[in-house]
């Protein structure tokens, strides 16, 4: 059962250019894996998913180098302290939890519809939405995607295949920050996180080979939202 939804996780967040770890620890949360776990096993999934959703993005022309390079700039620095910085399980639970809320509203398209215009970024905003998505990325375990693309395009920076092809690689960067981070104080990586690389690798290139080019899954992104909003409601109470 959890191999099945990891996969089916995996498919949907990959193919909006998302690296899926807001959903992992949404399901390691609902069948209850130790906290201890859940934030390596997230960047480790993380770094393989988006790592090939960025590539499938990039294949298909819809990468922006001036873009994301701003964001990269201060994120990576931010999320590799992030990943150094441990912090209280019940705490973890709470941040985790608001980073889900997140997580349901994007699903559900409540914010992020394309403007009728692009216009050019920012560099100082860029650098500073970086350095704050970078720090929480790495302190919980995410790469920080589900918060940046709707930010790209709610400002009209890019359009929905751009903010997901830029993500992709601001999940990866910062991904690798964090787990580096966390690998530094001498911690492990837990031994299960790569029994699940396989199945969420799989699920992850299938999504981003039909993302990059079609964009027709309302269903099943209603689906994930239902799973997440179960797994928010037991951060909270439990």
């Amino acid at each position: 059962m959890f191999m099945s939804i990891l996969l089916v996780v995996a498919f949907l967040y990959a193919s909006v250019g998302h690296g899926g770890a807001s959903g992992y620890l949404a399901l390691m949360a609902l069948f209850s894996l130790p906290v201890i776990s859940m934030k390596p096993t997230a960047l480790l999934l993380n770094v393989f998913v988006s790592g090939v959703s960025f590539w499938f993005f990039k294949k298909n022309n819809h990468f922006k180098w001036n873009l994301f390079y701003p964001f990269a700039i201060t994120s990576i620095p931010m999320a590799f302290l992030g990943g150094y910085i441990s912090i209280d399980a019940g705490l973890y639970k709470k941040i985790l939890g608001f980073f889900l809320a997140i997580a349901i509203l994007r699903m559900l398209n409540i914010f992020g519809t394309e403007k009728n215009k692009i216009v050019p970024s920012s560099i100082t905003g860029s650098l500073i939405i970086g350095s704050a998505i970078g720090l929480f990325s790495g302190m919980i375990g995410i790469g920080g995607g589900i918060i940046l693309s709707p930010i790209i395009i709610l400002l009209g920076w890019g359009n929905m295949k751009q903010a997901a092809a830029v993500s992709a690689l601001f999940i990866f960067v910062n991904s690798l920050a964090g787990i580096t981070g966390f690998i530094i104080q001498g911690k492990q990586i837990p031994l299960e996180a790569w029994y699940f690389m396989p199945v969420a690798l799989l699920g992850g290139s299938l999504g981003a080979l039909y993302g990059s080019q079609k964009f027709n899954i309302n269903t099943l992104k209603y689906l994930l939202a239902g799973v997440l909003v179960i797994a928010t409601v037991k951060l909270f109470l439990v």
